[in-house]
């Protein structure tokens, strides 16, 4: 009995072997990044809590931008993936270049909404009812200030996301990894040098800190160009990219039937996560920036989950490609167990160490409790992030879009936000009250997901009528 449980739900030594050289690389470059972006938010955030509070609000509307653009990647990935699984590199160079189009025209959609519509955005954040008006009209100059900056970022983000991601389902995620470590320095250095002035740099505040992202994102693009330029042995795809380019009728009928529902899912998730952090914005700008500090902590831990749906998508997709559909079950179950195991001691440290984040930065002790409460609530759930976040993956790498955009984003902006929105103004509770709630809810999504893994809807194989 235990040996038949230990075989269906724990894999031998060349699955792990297999499951690390993807998982670890990818597990770096977010450990790296989301490391940095702590540091980045604390350096912000000495410089005082509306600055940070503009900031945040501001990230929340180019988190909507950087989701879509994740859809639209991801979108087209699942073929490329799948392409690549059986070594079909004329097949992965077509995707790549769909990917190219497809996300030039949304960075360019994307910057006119944050250039023409950011500010009125943004004000949807700060409740002159709960907050001063003056405190309001400092906040919304850090804003404005921000975005503006920021929007000469996106297309290096765009092309680098496109690059990026064609590496990694190809199964090489050292290159990414090493373009991302290397964007992350960049990014401190310079947030060191003109969020404070030191050295001959000028002393530039949150400005400062939205440069040094702008530069970070065109230095990493910049390595994925040459990386690929100089190893187009290694990368086949990437050799005299404008020559031989097909991208037939077929692969984009499948794509748009298949990738659409998976873009709406990303756009309307973004923005119901958007949406969800306004009602808690209800509760002051203290709030905004209490939560400000939660998100990017747990984001540091949440690496786990990122890490192992990436490679959810990655190994199982490979899998279906190669109609290896037994062994993807198999690997799939053993997938979702471990990232499961994973991230509930990932959460426990994180809610342990809940109260050392948010002294570390120069805000009231107010904003620096209600931090802690939300990081800890979030640790104690994080085993569950992980199971909706392993069914999310595994049903997008069979191109069951059309469910995953039912079982994430129509449920984040229904259930969940309509769950803030009605607490967040006809109740009195607190934020960690109402994060609790809209967390918990989250545990109705697990349910439906793993029931649906386990009926394998999503054993599918694409590419072969894509061809």
């Amino acid at each position: 009995m235990i040996e038949t449980l230990k075989k269906r739900w724990i894999g031998d030594r060349s699955f792990y072997t297999a499951v690390m050289a993807v998982a670890l690389p990818i597990m770096a470059q977010s450990l790296i990044t989301n490391f940095v972006n702590m540091l980045d938010n604390i350096m912000v955030g000495q410089v005082g809590t509306l600055p940070m509070s503009g900031v945040s609000i501001s990230n929340q509307l180019i988190f909507i931008f950087n989701l879509a653009m994740f859809g639209t990647v991801a979108a087209v990935g699942i073929f490329s993936a799948q392409f690549a699984g059986r070594k079909d590199w004329a097949g992965v160079k077509n995707c790549l270049w769909l990917k190219l189009i497809a996300c030039a025209l949304l960075t360019a959609a994307g910057m006119a909404v944050l250039l023409f519509l950011g500010e009125d955005l943004a004000a949807l954040y700060m409740d002159s009812s709960v907050n001063d008006p003056a405190d309001i009209a400092l906040t919304m100059g850090f804003s404005r200030t921000y975005i503006l900056i920021m929007l000469g970022g996106l297309p290096a983000f765009a092309c680098a996301q496109c690059l990026a991601s064609t590496m990694k389902e190809s199964g090489e995620t050292l290159v990414p990894m090493r373009a991302s470590f290397l964007a992350v320095g960049v990014n401190f250095v310079f947030n060191w040098l003109l969020i404070f002035g030191h050295f001959f740099f000028p002393k530039m505040g949150i400005a400062g800190a939205a440069l040094a992202t702008v530069i970070s994102r065109w230095v990493e693009l910049a390595y994925l160009a040459i990386a690929a330029r100089i190893s187009s042995e290694r990368f086949p795809f990437f050799a005299d990219m404008t020559k031989d380019v097909h991208i037939s009728s077929s692969l984009v009928k499948e794509v748009m039937m298949k990738g659409t529902p998976l873009i709406l899912n990303e756009v309307l998730w973004s923005m119901g996560v958007a949406a969800t952090a306004q009602c808690y914005s209800t509760r002051g700008l203290d709030a905004v920036a209490a939560f400000n500090i939660a998100n990017t902590v747990t984001s540091l831990f949440f690496i786990i989950n990122i890490a192992m749906g990436n490679t959810i998508a990655i190994l199982i997709g490979q899998k279906l490609g190669a109609q290896e559909e037994e062994e993807a079950v198999d690997m799939d179950r053993k997938l979702i167990v471990l990232s499961v195991v994973l991230s509930v001691t990932f959460g426990l440290v994180m809610a342990g160490l809940a109260s050392l984040f948010p002294s570390l930065y120069n805000t009231s002790d107010t904003v620096r409790a209600t931090a802690a409460s939300l990081i800890r609530i979030c640790g104690l759930l994080m085993g569950n992030g992980a199971f909706y976040n392993s069914a999310y993956f595994t049903l997008r790498s069979g191109g069951k879009t059309v469910i995953t955009f039912l079982f994430d984003s129509v449920f984040t902006c229904t259930v969940s936000f309509g769950l803030a929105f009605v607490l967040s103004r006809y109740t009195q509770m607190t934020l960690p009250q109402l994060y609790l709630c809209v967390q918990l809810a989250d545990i109705l999504k697990s349910v439906i997901g793993l029931w649906l893994v386990e009926k394998k809807v999503w054993v599918h194989n694409l590419v072969a009528a894509s061809a």
